[in-house]
């Protein structure tokens, strides 16, 4: 589960709650932790380390990448080693929890369903871009690895039920086997392993292991966690544990200079290493940091300090908690779609934390009270505090839709005129997902088969092949998932920013329209949306309140539209978990219907089935409104689990061996080496029926039940326990009282490093310019960084304000007028001391670069061609005048235009990157040229006359300029014509 921007957000508001973390060696791991920092239990949401070793290419964005595993047996070896790496930086003296994520509940799944189909549609479409790209280097004779299919090619069997999961379990118990046998760092330590046949999400199954230990009498409050997970909800999750001494382990994917170090290391081998080590897998060095969660608790303390408090009120730090644990669910989770009104990028959060500051007097205290989070009238929440709360954000909503379509608008605006890949201020976790190992062009595997019998210098060069070949590829993909870059404003049909949008959203959104229509789909969904957010919290606090409950909407609701959320009465019904195939046939789309028994792969995949209609191959994806192809969302039908569940239970019956085994729900295991004081109560267990109480006197304070292993789980098939040094049992939580949201009596207090001082000035995002405040980095800094740079020939770059120098002439231009018409022209002197100065409206990062030209005035770019061939074959955009429903130049560029679109004609400007400045480095050998012999300045209107055009006003032939390629980025005034450089001078 994650919350999307949401860690970036948190380290850059509180950058002092994150810290470098430290690698020892695995010989070293008795000794003290390098970070000073000891820890008592340590948990690893293991999904967070398969994905990245079952795919390390898609992971690890360089040219020569890890190779990808070719089997099972290299996944497994990728994962551990990955275990290893993170048991030396954290170095747990009591417990390690190993936790895969189980069947999920329905909320989740339905999500989970849409991703992979998603997934499959988006490796579809890698496929034909790779089989293009194959092609064309047959065609230019460069030879390349053949592509291959492997057991790991469909990185959706990463699924609880599938083969790949069940034998991933086993190879764990070998491997925490061999570790506790071996290893002196794990010799006295308690591992538990709960795998995908224990139902329940991998940190979710974490947290109910915490809360029920924490309720324990022997349980110490000084224990110190630290819990390994990619995703950002864990903030969230360790937040609500109070448990104070608790820190996270995660990569530092905001600092990641470490990792690409790294990657220039293994490439710097070359692909000669392939042939004689390709099976060796060593992952990449990258760069960790822990968050201390103490640390966080003590910003939150200050920053939600309330001013004015409601009478009566006394501050409690951990209803405090809660509260902004609550409240951030409406900025983003996994189990409810998304809300219009908010993104964690645009300062939802801010936005969430100043409106609860400024209105809890009003509200009149805290929105949820945990204690009572068993409380069966829900009392666990006041509704009507929330719904005042939330149509208070709500209130804000008109503002926040003008400035994104602003922001659009501009970024458009950025694109015509620069003609740029620009940074999106969003997170893009998930931009890319057609790159897994289907796409994978060699393993260590393959490059070994295929170099057999040829030279060196020839392997050397395929391999060389292949890697451009791949890298191609993935440019060729992310590039057209930018649908703006590719000239494609696509839809806008809500127009967000223009009046009516209410009654367009529920139109196109939830097909409702009419007065009557839209109230009483508003009330469905007020009702269905508050029932999630109970659903969510209790599951944060407890567990799933309901395993079949689910929000049966691709959209959430507006926040000014949540009235009558008080008046909402949840009840859930607890239901079941899936069973894990049964969860495969709801959530894999039938490209991997491989992945189930032979049976239920018919069901997938036939037309005779009677649930074919759950697996369509061709399904809506809405991009209304939407930049970048991830941001679709998949209309699926939804699984209706009745009709699911009634074809599938006879093929229960029928299922033997593994394949039941897969089937089958079962409890975690503890693994404990035969030293280990809990070793003598272990033995005292008489059968595999009787079960008794752990002693915690002898394990750690760990409480809970245990009981002998199954037979079959004792033979554990080719990955058998070392039973000569290890004991391993089944293992359940113990039965406890519901979780106490508060620390606990006895819990020591660290010394207290934030201030005031710490904390920095919270400035709205619809209330101040651009979309982010001065004081951060954003992607507009970052590009004007790059005109800073020197180019290719080693002059520097244009800044706003900057004197500047053009390398093809002694001349400097000064830009009079305003708007993007750039008005008159002039020459100024380069020894006045006269500056360079941009046009009116347009930031100093859209300065061209001191290599290009510009000419002032109405711009008219013709596509014309030679010989029956176009002169380029990419899209052009137009940024002049043109006719019917398209721009009427970059002021009249209207987003809200539901049917606007870049289009091949009129005034344009070519999209591959030619006329326009480009950080793209492209080469000179393109097939373009200016007929620039009498290309001239004046000191008139600046409409520029160049030879093939018509120019609208005289000029003197001041000085001859020598031809320059079209990459140079010349902006010329006039209606010109491009003149190929073949043509230049006949």
């Amino acid at each position: 589960m994650g919350v999307p921007s949401f860690f970036k957000w948190l380290v850059n508001k509180y950058p002092k709650v994150v810290v470098k973390a430290i690698e020892g060696q695995r010989e070293e791991s008795p000794n003290p932790n390098p970070t000073n920092l000891e820890f008592d239990n340590f948990y690893l949401d293991m999904n967070g380390i398969i994905h990245p070793c079952f795919h390390p290419e898609a992971d690890d964005d360089d040219d020569g990448g890890l190779l990808p595993p070719a089997n099972f047996e290299e996944v497994f070896i990728n994962i551990f080693e990955y275990i290893d790496i993170l048991f030396n930086i954290v170095r747990p003296r009591k417990l390690l929890y190993l936790a895969i994520d189980g069947v999920a509940p329905r909320a989740k799944m339905n999500q989970q369903r849409m991703r992979r189909f998603k997934s499959a549609k988006d490796a579809e479409v890698a496929e034909v871009e790779e089989e293009k790209l194959r092609r064309q280097f047959e065609l230019e004779s460069k030879q390349v690895l053949p592509k291959q299919r492997s057991e790991v090619s469909d990185s959706n069997i990463i699924t609880p039920g599938t083969e790949f999961m069940h034998k991933l379990s086993k190879a764990l118990r070998n491997y925490i086997s061999l570790r506790l046998s071996n290893d002196l760092g794990w010799r006295d330590i308690e591992v538990i392993l709960s795998d995908a046949n224990a139902p329940g999400e991998g940190e979710h199954k974490i947290m109910s292991f915490i809360r029920s230990q924490r309720n324990l009498p022997s349980y110490d409050p000084n224990t110190r966690h630290c819990l390994y997970g990619l995703d950002a909800d864990l903030v969230m999750l360790a937040l609500a544990t109070h448990e104070l001494h608790f820190s996270i382990l995660r990569e530092d994917v905001l600092h990641n200079e470490q990792r690409r170090t790294n990657c220039e290391s293994i490439q710097e081998k070359g692909p000669s290493s392939g042939k004689s080590d390709n099976k060796k897998r060593s992952m990449l060095k990258k760069p960790f940091q822990f968050l201390h969660v103490w640390i966080l608790r003590e910003y939150l303390e200050l920053d939600l300090k309330i001013d004015d408090p409601p009478e009566n009120f006394k501050f409690d730090l951990e209803r405090i908690i809660d509260d902004f644990i609550f409240m951030c669910f409406f900025a983003g989770n996994d189990f409810l779609p998304h809300m219009p009104t908010l993104e964690i990028h645009e300062g939802a959060i801010d936005l969430l934390m100043t409106v609860y500051k400024k209105e809890l007097k009003s509200l009149g205290g805290y929105m949820v009270d945990m204690l009572r989070v068993n409380d069966k009238k829900s009392g666990y929440v006041k509704l009507s505090r929330v719904e005042k709360f939330i149509l208070l954000v709500g209130s804000y909503e008109d503002k926040i839709f003008k400035k994104r379509s602003e922001i659009r608008d501009r970024k458009l605006r950025r694109l015509c005129y620069y003609n740029d890949s620009l940074e999106e201020e969003v997170d893009t976790g998930s931009s890319i997902t057609g790159l897994s190992n289907t796409h994978a062009f060699f393993s260590g595997e393959e490059l070994e088969v295929w170099s057999d019998g040829t030279s060196d210098i020839m392997h050397s060069q395929v391999v060389e092949n292949t890697k451009e070949l791949k890298k191609k590829l993935k440019d060729n993909i992310r590039r057209k998932s930018d649908l703006f870059n590719n000239g494609d404003l696509g839809s806008d049909k809500v127009r967000f920013a223009v009046g009516g949008y209410k009654e367009r959203y529920y139109k196109y959104k939830f097909s409702a329209e009419g007065p009557e229509d839209i109230e009483r789909k508003r009330k469905e969904i007020v009702k269905c949306y508050t029932e999630g957010l109970l659903w969510v919290l209790l599951y944060y606090f407890s567990e799933p309140p309901s395993w079949t409950w689910f929000y049966p909407f691709y959209y959430g609701p507006f926040a000014s539209d949540l009235k009558g959320l008080g008046q909402v009465k949840a009840k859930f019904k607890k239901g079941f978990p899936f069973k894990p195939i049964d969860t495969l046939m709801a959530v894999l789309p039938p490209r991997s219907a491989h992945a189930l028994p032979k049976e239920y792969q018919k069901l997938m995949t036939e037309e005779s089935s009677s649930i074919i209609d759950f697996y369509p191959t061709d399904f809506e994806i809405d991009m209304d409104g939407k930049r970048f192809t991830w941001q679709g969302i998949c209309k699926l039908p939804f699984i209706e689990e009745e009709r699911l569940l009634s074809v599938t239970k006879n093929l229960d019956k029928e299922l033997l061996g593994d394949e039941r085994d897969r089937n089958t729900e079962k409890p975690d295991q503890l693994f404990v080496r035969r030293t280990h004081n809990l070793v003598s109560q272990i033995m005292s267990l008489s059968s595999k029926e009787s079960s008794i109480k752990i002693d915690t006197s002898s394990s750690f304070g760990v409480g809970g039940t245990i009981r002998c292993l199954d037979a079959a789980m004792s033979e554990g098939g080719d990955y058998k326990l070392q039973e000569e040094h290890v004991v391993c049992m089944l293992y359940e939580l113990p039965d406890s009282d519901p979780h106490m949201p508060r620390l606990l009596d006895g819990v020591k207090h660290p010394s207290k490093t934030i201030t005031k001082d710490d904390l920095t000035e919270t400035k709205l995002w619809h209330e101040y310019q651009g979309s982010a405040p001065a004081t951060t980095t954003t992607s507009s800094t970052r590009l004007q960084e790059r005109f800073r740079r020197q180019d290719n020939n080693g002059n520097g770059g244009f800044q706003n304000n900057a004197r500047c120098t053009s390398s093809s002439t002694d001349l400097m231009h000064k830009f009079a007028g305003s708007g993007w018409g750039c008005g008159r022209g002039k020459v100024a002197n380069p020894n006045s001391g006269e500056r360079f100065y941009a046009p009116r409206g347009i930031p100093g990062e859209r300065v061209m670069s001191s290599s290009s030209y510009s000419a002032m005035g109405s711009t008219d770019y013709k596509r014309v061609s030679f010989h029956g061939r176009s002169v380029s074959n990419d899209k052009w955009r137009a940024v002049g005048y043109v006719s019917g429903d398209r721009a009427q130049g970059f002021k009249d560029l209207k987003i809200s235009e539901p049917s606007q679109a870049w289009r091949p004609s009129a005034r344009g400007q070519p999209a591959n990157n030619a006329f326009w400045p480009s950080r793209n480095s492209f080469g000179h050998n393109t097939n373009h040229s200016w007929q620039s012999s009498q290309l001239n300045h004046s000191h008139g209107r600046g409409r520029g006359q160049q030879q093939g055009g018509r120019g609208q006003g005289q000029q003197e032939c001041s000085k001859r300029y020598t031809p320059f390629s079209a990459n140079d980025s010349s902006q010329a005034g006039g209606r010109s014509e491009f003149v190929p450089r073949s043509c230049v001078n006949q």
